[in-house]
């Protein structure tokens, strides 16, 4: 009884173990997307999240018909290169970018897979694409840019009064200037002004905040890769000087880091990626494809009550209350 005992273990282990070992095999025979990433925060984690969705309802399931190569850098740009070297390395079908600094650095060093970037504001700006609606070279991709006149809308309807907005902004960040430029042409229309403060180091972010007392009624945070994962400090700041932060993405509303948010759904940005991308594994010249862009209905509006009545605001009727 016991060596049949052991024979049947032995069967069981031998099956488990020539299962694992073909599975293993048929995984690695898969096409590979790889997704170059600057870090983990909100917007870009939802990005994926809309990417893999998407390319699911294209005919791209993850681990049947394709699989993923992910990697991040921490924010750190000294590891972006090493970073493009290792996915290249993958034989990639396609490389998504997310962000400036790694779009910008696969453009310059990766000239024979289709890249498809992503959480880019002004791609032109950016220096990836020369025209607004055409790919250039082997790059195209979906932008997160905001309609900024619509968010600066939503914002006099909580703050009624408000006339100066305060931005921080990463220096070495394309996007980060293209929104500084953006937000003043905008602002304008509404007798507004914008007092844009430069960040050089993330560590110097609760120094450059103080910049801003007595001089703004309110401070936007967009979608900047240097500037959103010192959230936690600009709202701490912020609320001593009680000035309400208005972010990007909705997230950071829920978890009480900022007043209020109008902007993009960030799982639509990824999903506009992954329909250039599920073009790319069809067979379709990136040469062909248009870059895409968010469009009015893909904006939310949401306020924190919280913060409101700690701040002393009277919500406005017809937004989204996050409790």
């Amino acid at each position: 009884m016991f060596r049949k005992t052991i024979f049947a273990i032995s069967i069981l282990c031998l099956l488990t173990a020539l299962y694992t070992n073909y599975f293993i095999a048929k995984n690695e025979s898969l096409p590979i997307v790889a997704i170059a990433n600057y870090g983990s925060h909100a917007s870009l984690d939802a990005t994926i999240s809309g990417f893999k969705d998407q390319m699911q309802m294209e005919g791209f399931a993850e681990n049947q018909n394709i699989r993923y190569e992910i990697a991040d850098v921490g924010f750190d740009p000294h590891l972006i290169s090493q970073m493009l070297i290792n996915l290249k390395a993958k034989n990639p079908k396609a490389i998504l970018v997310m962000t400036t600094p790694i779009a910008q650095a696969a453009k310059g060093k990766i000239h024979d897979i289709p890249l498809i970037y992503t959480a880019i504001t002004d791609p032109i700006e950016a220096g990836l694409i020369k025209d607004q609606y055409k790919s250039d070279g082997n790059i195209t991709g979906s932008s997160d840019k905001q309609d900024l006149k619509a968010f600066l809308k939503f914002s006099q309807s909580i703050l009624p009064e408000a006339r100066r907005v305060g931005l921080l902004y990463a220096t070495s960040e394309a996007n980060d200037n293209a929104l500084v430029n953006m937000m003043k042409t905008s602002a304008s229309d509404f007798n507004m002004s914008v007092i844009a403060v430069p960040l050089e180091q993330a560590r110097d972010a609760q120094i450059r905040m103080k910049e801003f007392k007595n001089k703004v009624d309110f401070i936007y945070v967009g979608t900047s890769g240097p500037i959103q994962p010192t959230l936690p400090v600009i709202s701490a700041e912020a609320l001593k000087m009680y000035i309400p932060v208005f972010n990007v993405e909705v997230q950071a509303v829920k978890n009480g880091l900022a007043l209020a948010s109008f902007g993009i759904d960030y799982t639509t940005v990824g999903r506009n990626a992954a329909k250039l991308a599920a073009d790319v594994l069809r067979g379709q010249k990136i040469s062909d494809m248009t870059p895409l862009y968010p469009t009015s209905e893909d904006h939310c509006g949401v306020i924190n009550k919280k913060l409101a009545i700690k701040l002393g605001i009277t919500i406005p009727p017809n937004i989204e209350i996050v409790e």
